[in-house]
This record gives structure tokens, sequence and C-alpha cells, in this order.
């Protein structure tokens, strides 16, 4: 239980700050954003903030940003009939077009024509009674109940994603990605004050019948070089006992202002069937602000240059192994929830600045796609059709859907079956 939890948590963070981030940048655009959601599937709660609805729906796996655009257009079809409700200029305000048996307080109009785009009318016969036909203004901000009984703006074509110049498209759509980057690098900084400080190249304790007390080795002891060769961190440290293989070490050290030298040989052990070499010394943290900010900003740029070497490799050594879905996702998700918060951090860390850099792969059905058609735009100085661009998002949005289905069996293979 506690695993499914986390998962929900770590997964919900991701695609609330994904989505926010398309959101925020949409309204600073001008681009009307009609509904914000978080979840999928039947509405559970919804509050408007005008312009927008916040929804949260009851599967608590994605989320989406419903922004104004020609293929999310209230329409209401010629013979349907409608309540409306008016302002006191006459001017339509309200619309239910749920057909629900508790409609809104308002008048009835079976609907003969109407546009909810450009010129913002509804005509009708008032009840029904076609001795009576009626054209009611929209207004521009009016909203609409749709069938799922969700009440939205509508999407008058001046709001519309569509009508927003190429940078402010460009911005939208990598919004989303650079968010997830951005939680990635703030958690890794947090995550960074939940444990010790970095190791530093001074030793705290020596390991009793260790290699390092047979050379005398002592607390407080700096080491300054190992073979001749300078360290600068106690990585370096590591590095040159592992590549010993066993074989003596010279190593230079620090005391009290003195220089000394002691020689010792690594002691082999075997850890989950892998060989390592310890001479036996425990290093002093550095627990100073300036020393935990920064290694929490170096990790999360070495991961991230790691994930975009990982991204090129599944190019060019393609492998379903490579990847995760939600239910891998899910499966470490477990795994890490037993280890401790600061690994909880460290992976939500991890998964977001991943999450982030693969949506900028320019497929169609990623943030990456779109931005490739923004850039086709932003060169040749004209949008792709409509049309066009709808068969290019079909097609890759099938496409990815095999890999998710592809990716999602060959995870429960790997974690539930195999």
């Amino acid at each position: 239980m506690k695993g499914i939890l986390i998962f929900l948590v770590v997964f919900g963070l991701l695609v609330f700050v994904h989505e926010f981030g398309h959101f925020i940048v949409a309204k600073k655009s001008g681009i009307l954003v009609r509904e914000f959601s978080i979840g999928m599937g039947p509405k559970l709660f919804q509050i408007r903030r005008n312009p927008t609805t916040y929804t949260i729906r009851w599967l608590p796996l994605g989320g989406y940003v419903r922004l104004a655009g020609s293929d999310d257009e209230s329409k209401l079809d010629p013979g349907m009939t409608v309540i409306v409700q008016l302002n006191d200029k006459n001017e339509v305000v309200r619309i239910d077009a749920s057909e629900s048996d508790l409609p809104i307080e308002g008048i009835p109009i079976q609907v003969t024509k109407a546009d909810l785009v450009d010129a913002l009318i509804i005509s009708g016969y008032e009840n029904g009674d076609e001795n009576k036909p009626v054209t009611y203004h929209v207004n521009h901000d009016a909203t609409i109940i749709d069938k799922n009984k969700t009440e939205l703006v509508i999407a008058p074509r001046d709001t519309q994603f569509q009508q927003a110049n190429v940078w402010q498209k460009l911005a939208t759509n990598f919004a989303g990605p650079f968010m997830n980057i951005v939680l990635g690098f703030v958690v890794f900084l947090i995550w960074t004050f939940t444990i010790p400080g970095p190791a530093t190249t001074t030793i705290a304790k020596v390991a009793n019948n260790s290699p390092a007390q047979s050379a005398k080795i002592q607390k407080n002891d700096k080491i300054v070089a190992i073979n001749g060769k300078k360290v600068n961190s106690f990585e370096n440290i590591s590095e040159q006992i592992d590549q010993s293989k066993g074989k003596k070490l010279n190593i230079q050290l620090e005391r009290n202002g003195k220089i000394k030298n002691v020689t010792l040989k690594p002691q082999e052990k075997t850890i989950q069937k892998q060989k390592i070499y310890q001479i036996g010394i425990v290093a002093q943290s550095d627990n100073s602000l300036l020393a935990k900010l920064s290694r929490g900003w170096h990790t999360a740029v070495s991961t991230t240059g790691m994930i975009f070497n990982a991204v090129g490799n599944l190019f060019s050594h393609f492998s379903l192994n490579k990847l995760s879905g939600p239910v891998g996702i899910y499966s470490q998700t477990s795994q890490v929830s037993n280890m401790g918060f600061s690994y909880i951090l460290a992976f939500l860390a991890m998964i977001s600045i991943n999450l982030g850099i693969v949506n900028l792969i320019p497929i169609p059905g990623l943030d990456g796609g779109k931005l490739l058609l923004n850039l086709i735009q932003l060169v040749r100085g004209k949008p792709i059709s409509e049309d066009h661009e709808a068969i290019v998002e079909l097609v890759g949005f099938a496409l990815l859907l095999i890999l998710i289905i592809a990716v999602t069996g060959n995870d429960i293979y790997r974690y539930f079956i195999k």
C-alpha cells in the first residue's frame, strides 16, 4: 500500500508540474485555457475560476491542459435543445448543452444554427415553438455545460491556440518539459540536505583490523595523493583504490601540517557477487551550505547529461528494456519506497528530468513533435495546414500508443512474470 501511495504522489506531481508549465505560459500568452485537469476519466470535482475550469478526475494517472483550439470548439448541432441564460443586455452568458434531467434555469432553445467561434450567435425556436424563431448574441466569455456536465468557457477564435504567434506556441509547448527538468533540479537541491554533506579527503574514522589501521593512518589525516597523483575528492580516492585491484598503494598524508607517506595493500571483498577493494576508512563530511548546494546542483547536471546520453543510445541501440512505462515506474517506486525518504527524492528528481528530456524528442504525439512543427513554421514563415498537422498528430499518436502498449507489456513481463 505504501508503494502505491508513493507512486500516485510521484506520478501525480510529475503530471501536475508538466501541465502547469503549459498552463501558465499559455495564460501569459493570451491563449485561453478552458480546463486544467488532474487525473483522467469521470469527473470527481470541478471549480471554475474565470476563465479556466479546474477538475480532478477519478483515475489518478495523467492529466491534461485543454487549450482553446479548432479541435476543441463547442459545437451545437441543429435540432438539439439547449437552455440559455441571458444577462441584462440580452446576451447569452451560459449554455446548458448537457441534456441533463436537471437543466439550469433559463430559456429552452431548439437550435437551428449556432456559431460560438466567429459570429457568436445562437438561432432557434424558443421552447421548440417554430412560430417563435429567435437569435441571441453570445457573450465572448459565455460558458457552456457539455454532455459530461463540465462547465467550460466557449472558445472564440481570437482565444484559440492557432491564433497565437509562433513564439507563443513554442513557449507553450516547451514549458511542460522545461518545468519537469526544473522540478528535477529543485528536488535534487532538496535531496542534498536530507543526507550528510559530501565526503572530503579528510579521514573521520579508521576501521579496526583494516589496511589503513595497519599502516597507522589516523583520524583527521588528510589524503593528499595516491601513487603520486593528487586527489581532490573522496571520489578520486575511491577510484584509485578500486583501480589498484589489490596492489600496493603509496599514500601521501597531511597530518598536523606535515606530510607523511605510508604504503598499504587494499583488502578485497565480494558484495553482491562483485569484487570491491577497501582500505578501511570513513571520510569526513562537509556539511556547509555551499558544499551541499554545489553537490545538489552538480548531481542534477550530471544526471541530465547521463539521460541525454541514454536517449541517444536508445536511438542507436533500441531495446524495450531501456524504456519504462507506468508499470515499470510503479515497480521501481515500490522498491525505492522501502529505502528511505532521501532515495524517494532522488528517484523523483531523476524521473522528472527524464520525463522532461524524453518529451523533447521530436516525435509526433510528444511535445517535441509539436516544437518541431513550430520550428518548421518559423522557417517557412507560415504554419502547416491544420489538416496536415492533424494527420501528423494522428499518425504520431497511433505510433506512440503502440509503443506504450509494447513497453507496458514488456514491463509486466520483466517485473511480475519473469
